[in-house]
């Protein structure tokens, strides 16, 4: 299993990087793991644009999903002709959320997408055991859980601290995992996690390597976040990069 950043930047682009996006490969299979602004630039670098077989959308915010729908242009008007539909496994609202950001008629995109609703439990994409829970956001989310020969990554998605965060990363060979905020500040409530608070779950979880994402960098010193991480947790702890690219 390979996973690679195509977008690591918290709530809107930053200066070097597209918003959350993650291309996760396993036996030939491309599974796109949220599609934030900006990232469809970044996934032709290292896909054939028309050879993504499944997408997961965490949630509906748009720094997770927005490029979903610039690439209906991607797939209905390539010059050989339509693409088939590809899956998408998001919260219930997702095709009307995409067709309305799309087009201000509401078009259908039933052509380019087949929608799945995600709920709490297990179920297979392709070679990838996948399982996803509702994690502590101000709209419905999912983290989630990625198994494939006997390897697990999990991903926080946006979260404050909570239960289900760690059962999804317990005991994962890597641990992606958002620290939007710094530790000590005033911080609103029920959103995002800090550094220290990474750090935290992925000690409680018993992960493997605490990979940091989702950080603001016109917000935040990425440095404070690392301290905060480190301090926390006593294994690997690294920063991601776009085109950063781990094998599992």
């Amino acid at each position: 299993m390979r996973l690679t950043v195509l977008g690591c930047a918290g709530s809107f682009p930053g200066p070097e990087s597209a918003c959350s996006a993650y291309l996760v490969e396993a036996e030939g299979f491309r599974l796109l793991i949220d599609f934030g602004s900006g990232s469809l630039s970044a996934l032709q670098r290292y896909s054939d644009l028309n050879k993504i077989d499944a997408i997961i959308l965490t949630h509906l915010h748009c720094d997770h999903m927005l490029d979903a729908c610039t690439y209906i242009v991607v797939r209905r008007y390539d010059p050989s002709g339509p693409q088939p539909p590809v899956p998408v496994y998001a919260p219930l609202g997702a095709a009307e959320r995409i067709s309305a950001a799309y087009s201000q008629d509401n078009e259908p995109v039933d052509d380019v997408y087949t929608f799945y609703g995600l709920q709490p439990g297990t179920f297979p994409i392709g070679p990838f055991t996948i399982t996803v829970d509702r994690v502590n956001h101000p709209i419905e989310t999912y983290g989630v859980r990625i198994e494939q020969g006997g390897r697990v990554l999990a991903y926080s998605s946006d979260t404050a601290p909570c239960e289900p965060l760690l059962r999804l990363a317990a005991g994962a060979d890597l641990f992606l995992c958002e620290a939007s905020y710094l530790d000590g500040a005033d911080n609103p409530p029920g959103l995002h996690l800090t550094g220290g608070e990474a750090g935290e779950a992925a000690t409680k979880a018993d992960v493997g390597k605490l990979l940091l994402t989702h950080l603001v960098p016109a917000w935040v010193s990425e440095a404070s976040i690392v301290d905060a991480a480190v301090a926390a947790f006593a294994g690997p702890v690294e920063v991601v990069r776009p085109g950063a690219r781990y094998d599992l």
